[in-house]
């Protein structure tokens, strides 16, 4: 549970970073290394369909709780082991954290500045990912046992994630057999699609098409761009990138960022103001749409999955570490009298 400690900012001595993405859980501590701590996990798991662990792949099994072993007790149960490399190959077992996965899947080779040597994404994505892929396969191996009535393994890995997400770099790569080269903000298979200056702050600008860019051309006062040979469509757009960028800075030196960018949107071109994160949670629009939510004196980001019949809710604030444990064990039927015991067997924990 180590990301309680990972700060500051601390809030009643639990880090933020914890806090930002464990609330609506319960938390307990069982000493599942232990034969009764083990007893109790099998009684847990009498009514749970779904089990995901993070431990260095063959700790589970060395436990002898392993896959193979909870099948034969629970083969409805779906087992879901996220870990750093996986449980196979030259790398199998061994340990891994995001930053690392980045530097080593490529990540550091598209990000950054044309001179720099490459940088970490700001945002732990590589971790993200691995965490969206894990739901997804959880869900899919849910509907599956709808028809077999099976369980099954299933394992998510930082490594495969940050593969699997250098789009489009690695289908680039796959047809030109060229290395991507960083190209800060701007895109690599469009234009114009980067940051640009303006007379008040910096906006961003995604020209997805040839109507968007006459559009953009025609807001920003010179319409006749759109038919220049050099940026007829977008390929042309991208070979010629360095002109059209100087083109474009000059015809948004005096127009304000604020208005142009609003103006852009509404007529069908994707741009947008450049916030910083104080910027974008006070944001008129993030409020409407319950980005930021307050619950018994927490603050966290909103659920960004809309249901129209189930909309998702906040129930529960970040737990502190095994404030659940008395709880949950006495709702499976046991006495204050065994969960004493058990505390001062240090099987479990509060």
């Amino acid at each position: 549970d180590e990301t309680r400690d990972w700060g500051p900012p601390f809030k009643d001595g639990e880090a933020a970073y914890f806090m930002g993405v464990n609330r609506n859980k319960q938390s307990i501590s069982l000493d599942i290394s232990k034969v009764k701590g083990r007893e109790l996990l099998y009684k847990i798991l009498e009514d749970i369909d779904v089990i995901v662990e993070n431990f260095k792949p063959g700790t589970m099994e060395k436990w002898g709780i392993g896959f193979k072993e909870l099948n034969k007790l629970f083969p409805r149960l779906i087992h879901c082991r996220v870990s750093g490399f996986g449980s196979d190959g030259p790398l199998g077992g061994l340990p891994g954290y995001d930053a690392l996965l980045q530097a080593m899947c490529g990540w550091f080779s598209v990000n950054g500045e044309p001179e720099s040597e490459g940088v970490r994404m700001g945002i732990p994505l590589i971790d993200l990912g691995t965490g969206l892929l894990a739901s997804n396969a959880i869900l899919a191996s849910l509907l599956e046992r709808e028809k077999s009535g099976k369980g099954q393994f299933v394992e998510v890995t930082l490594f495969d994630t940050g593969i699997a997400l250098q789009h489009p770099h690695a289908a680039n790569w796959f047809v030109s057999n060229k290395k991507p080269e960083r190209v800060g903000n701007a895109h690599t298979n469009i234009a114009p699609y980067d940051s640009f200056p303006t007379n008040t702050i910096p906006i961003y600008m995604s020209v997805g098409n040839d109507k968007q860019f006459e559009i953009l051309c025609r807001t920003l006062g010179k319409p006749d761009l759109a038919k220049n040979k050099k940026y007829i469509n977008n390929a042309q757009r991208v070979l010629n990138k360095p002109e059209l960028r100087k083109e474009l800075i000059k015809l948004l030196s005096n127009k304000s960022g604020e208005y142009i960018s609003n103006e852009l949107l509404v007529s069908g071109v994707p741009a947008g103001p450049i916030l910083d994160i104080e910027g974008i949670l006070n944001h008129e629009h993030t409020l409407n749409r319950k980005m930021v939510i307050n619950k018994d004196q927490y603050t966290g980001l909103g659920i960004p999955i809309k249901f129209e019949r189930t909309p998702g809710t906040v129930r529960k604030k970040p737990p502190t570490f095994a404030e659940d444990t008395q709880k949950i064990f006495k709702e499976i039927g046991m006495s204050q009298k065994e969960i004493d015991m058990l505390i001062e067997n240090e099987i479990l924990y509060t």
